[in-house]
């Protein structure tokens, strides 16, 4: 490309020739609620999953607000224990969170869980908008239909009304209280009962932890509209550009990946990145070359390369051929096409065959 042509473009983005979306966030968390008998157990069985960034403990299901642990356990105020769980649509979808629940609990019991017993201590789900509702009367549906259990499947299925979170200490609580956590939890028969109904298998269905090509996939539109922010669904969908260095990663410098953020797929590593001083993020190369599509792009009244990812198709930036060694590349990327996954959290997302990456270097 002449360069030129190159550095009027940057100059026009910079100065305002394409519209900006500042303050978006770069990827968006859902939630999820459900009700397993002890929070404890539900937080920490939801904690491990792949995608679920965190799992918070709580009350659902009655009138009375903001209630206490003491007003709750007694089984008067119809409010149960339950679990909230913020996730990531783009790792782990809901009915995947769904099977995570199946496998976790007795859904055939309507006086408690295990040990613990009384209406508060109930199975539930509550729903957070008419498509989790559906995909949970479907679930449970399948469940039914399945015959893993002799008796049916009881476990109520409602419209979440109020959330409100426990008092601290019961926060984490397999964490700060390991020791404590493990002997009721062994005592409850929780454990027991899963490994009797279950078998061997895997107790909860989740994306592998070796993810292949066809793993990532494109979702539709409607799909894509609600799990995209607008900046996000204009850059991906519409061969958008966000505003220069006013972008969640220009000058991120952690160490881990960057990743399709429709499919999933991984396109750059933090190993590559450096600061080209365009405002956008900037990579040498690709992590997987088969990730990534190259087309001719003529607009602008100017001929670009256009970048793609293969799978999610989505539009993520231009390569131009002013870049340092070893390539003599730059791929500038669009932060709302992406996703990072710091290296620390590779294993428990997906990515575990690139940690090595980040133990010693390329």
């Amino acid at each position: 490309m002449n360069a030129t042509l190159m550095i009027a473009l940057v100059l026009f983005a910079a100065a305002g020739g394409v519209a900006a979306h500042a303050g978006e966030s770069p990827a968006t968390l859902q939630k999820a609620t459900f009700a397993g008998g002890c929070f404890w157990c539900t937080e920490s069985d939801f904690e491990k999953v792949p995608g679920v960034a965190e799992a918070v403990s709580g009350y659902a299901g009655g009138d009375e607000v903001d209630p206490t642990y003491r007003e709750v356990s007694s089984g008067t105020t119809g409010h149960l224990e339950v679990v909230q769980v913020l996730y990531d649509p783009v790792v782990v979808t809901y009915p995947e969170l769904l099977e995570v629940f199946w496998r976790h609990v007795n859904p055939t019991d309507a006086g408690g869980q295990f040990v613990d017993r009384g209406p508060q201590y109930r199975t539930a789900i509550f729903t957070h908008s008419e498509e989790q509702q559906a995909q949970a009367e479907a679930s449970k549906a399948a469940l039914d239909r399945s015959g893993r259990f002799k008796e049916p499947v009881v476990t109520e299925i409602r419209p979440l009304a109020a959330f409100y979170p426990a008092e601290e200490y019961h926060q984490d609580y397999y964490k700060t209280n390991p020791i404590r956590y493990k002997y009721y939890r062994w005592n409850s028969g929780r454990d027991q009962f899963l490994k009797q109904t279950w078998g061997e298998e895997p107790q909860a269905q989740v994306p592998p932890a070796e993810r292949s090509g066809e793993a990532f996939r494109k979702p539709d539109d409607t799909e894509l509209r609600r799990r995209l922010t607008p900046l996000q669904y204009r850059v991906t969908q519409e061969e958008g550009t966000e505003a220069p260095f006013d972008n969640a990663y220009w000058d991120n410098k952690a160490a881990g990946l960057y990743v399709d953020i429709v499919s999933g797929e991984p396109l750059f590593s933090s190993l590559d990145k450096y600061t080209s001083g365009t405002g956008w993020p900037s990579f040498t190369r690709p992590l997987e070359a088969g990730n990534i599509v190259e087309r001719e792009d003529k607009g602008l009244f100017m001929r670009r390369v256009e970048v793609r990812s293969r799978q999610g198709d989505s539009h993520l930036g231009h390569v131009f051929p002013d870049g340092p060694q070893p390539t003599g590349l730059r791929y500038c990327i669009n932060s709302a096409s992406l996703r990072f996954v710091a290296a620390a959290e590779l294993e428990a997302q997906g990515y575990g065959r690139y940690r090595p990456l980040f133990d010693g270097g390329r």
